[in-house]
């Protein structure tokens, strides 16, 4: 059973050509990963009371929102990366 993927470019071994490059990738999945842990440290500080602790894992968190952000706007970019 083969699927049609003709919406899919392939190179001459088969592989599948997509526009993310493996750093836009890791920029996602770890970006993503830390978000949770900044979550809990900015939970913990609001139980704590602790506005500094809570206030610096906020904008750490938006500083993580933007690079996501901006990974995701590099992989929908056709011209970048090894397939572009």
């Amino acid at each position: 059973m083969t699927e049609d993927r003709d919406w899919e470019e392939t190179s001459d071994r088969g592989h599948a050509m997509v526009p993310a490059t493996p750093r836009d990738v890791v920029h996602i999945r770890v970006g993503s990963f830390i978000l949770v842990f900044l979550f809990a440290l900015a939970v913990l500080g609001i139980i704590a009371r602790a506005p500094v602790m809570t206030g610096i894992a906020v904008v750490a968190a938006v500083v993580v929102v933007i690079d996501i952000v901006l990974a995701v706007r590099r992989q929908k970019d056709r011209n970048v990366g090894e397939a572009g």
